[in-house]
This record gives structure tokens, C-alpha cells and sequence, in this order.
């Protein structure tokens, strides 16, 4: 049996919404429902926060849940989550953005049955999207965008319309990439490992250094995730789904 775990990097200094994984979500801050609905869907061995900021730390495990500080600096939540997992015996790692407090078990249990059966035995990283139906959505770079081929691989992650629709005949399904991942130990270990490549930095759009190394995400399509907390105005859409 593979041992199946989910990580949740937590920042507490984000750029755009200072503090936002500690802001009050109900009865509870938004780090607690991300964890304790990560907890709750029961498809992992266990589930840890792993923060740089003894504020989260302490939210989480003096209300029992299990948290990892952070030794050095992190540039992304890939690499903090690789430090922690260094010399944990661990097979696949989902990656659960801290700032989603409505975490679902039915996207995440899809996206850990592709790594099952004989093709699944193929799959180094797989992440999660969903339709893109809005033309402001397609437009808006802050929605990536992914393209993938028949077999649900991606060929390609962008913040401008991909694909671009010179032949307006062509009925074209646009795509969101969510950021939740999941990886094997090593796949993970291996992409920390390399430097930042120039696709990645132009779009800033970390995933672009796996396809950059010659390694396919393999995607599966969900329905609506929720609310990702960005900006106060989602803290309070997001009071709206209690």
C-alpha cells in the first residue's frame, strides 16, 4: 500500500492580503477549515501544515492538528513542502493550497486515482482544472489557463488564452488550472532540485519547470472548488458558503 499524505504550505505574510490564513472564517480562522476539511475527507495516512510563522504553527496544534515550521526561507510552497518530506517515508503527496477552506474529498480522490493501476504507475505529478466558461475568465491572466493533449496531459500553462482562437469555427474548451498538486516523493525532490527556468519565470507560473524538465502533468477536471481566499472581498463571498 502507498503511503498517501497531504501537505499545506501556509505563508503568513501574503503579498496581497497580509495574514489572510489567520483571518476569522466563522467560528474558526481559514488555516483551521482547510486543515480540518483536508482532515475530513479521510484519504490520507496524515495530514500537516507547514508554515513558516509560529502563529500558524501554534493555531494548528494547540487544537490537535500536526504542523512542520519551516527551516529555511521558501520561495513557493513546493519547496517548503520538499524540506519536509526530505526524510519523511512517504509514496505520493498531495499538495492542498492553505488559502481553499472548502477542500472537498471528491476532486482530491480524483486526483489520487491517477496514480492507481497500470497506467498510473507512469504518473510523476498530476494536478487538478476545471472549465473555463466566462470570456473575462479566459481573458484575465490571473486565471491560468491549460492546454492538454488526448490522454489529459498538459502541453502547456498560461496566464493569455490558450489556445488562441484564430479559427472561430472551432469549438474550444478553455480550461483553469487549480493549484493543487500531487506528486511522488521523488518527483517532487527532483523539481526542487532544478533551477527556475525561463518559461516559469516569464509567466510565473511555477508548474511550467516540470514540462520545461520534459515531465507531463497529468490532469483531471472537477467541478467548482470553492472560494480561494486572495483579497478580503473573498474572505467575505467565502462567509457566504457556511
Amino acid at each position: 500500500m502507498s503511503k498517501v499524505i497531504a501537505m499545506i504550505p501556509a505563508r503568513y505574510a501574503a503579498t496581497r492580503f497580509p495574514a489572510k490564513l489567520m483571518q476569522q472564517l466563522g467560528s474558526k480562522p481559514v488555516i483551521r477549515h482547510t486543515y480540518d476539511n483536508t482532515v475530513a475527507t479521510g484519504l490520507f495516512d496524515e495530514v500537516w501544515v507547514v508554515t513558516d510563522s509560529d502563529i500558524i504553527y501554534n493555531e494548528i496544534t494547540t487544537h490537535g492538528g500536526k504542523a512542520i515550521k519551516s527551516i529555511r526561507q521558501h520561495e513557493s510552497g513546493s519547496d517548503r513542502i520538499a524540506e519536509a518530506i526530505a526524510d519523511m517515508d512517504v509514496d505520493i503527496v498531495i499538495n492542498v493550497q492553505g488559502d481553499e477552506p472548502f477542500v472537498k474529498k471528491a476532486p482530491l480522490q480524483k486526483l489520487l486515482q491517477l496514480f492507481e493501476g497500470e497506467a498510473g504507475k507512469q504518473v510523476q505529478v498530476a494536478s487538478l482544472m476545471q472549465v473555463l466558461t466566462e470570456q473575462k475568465f479566459i481573458e484575465d491572466p490571473n486565471y491560468v489557463k491549460v492546454a492538454v493533449d488526448r490522454n489529459m496531459n498538459s502541453l502547456f500553462f498560461s496566464r493569455s488564452v490558450v489556445p488562441y482562437p484564430r479559427n472561430k469555427e472551432t469549438a474550444i474548451t478553455y480550461y483553469e488550472h487549480i493549484g493543487v498538486y500531487a506528486f511522488r516523493k521523488q518527483a517532487l525532490l527532483d523539481f526542487t532540485s532544478w533551477p527556475m527556468t525561463p518559461l516559469e519565470t516569464a509567466e510565473k507560473i511555477e508548474c511550467l519547470r516540470y514540462l520545461e524538465y520534459g515531465i507531463p502533468l497529468k490532469m483531471a477536471v472537477v467541478d467548482y472548488m470553492g472560494v480561494e481566499i486572495d483579497t478580503p472581498e473573498d474572505l467575505e463571498r467565502a462567509a457566504g458558503f457556511l
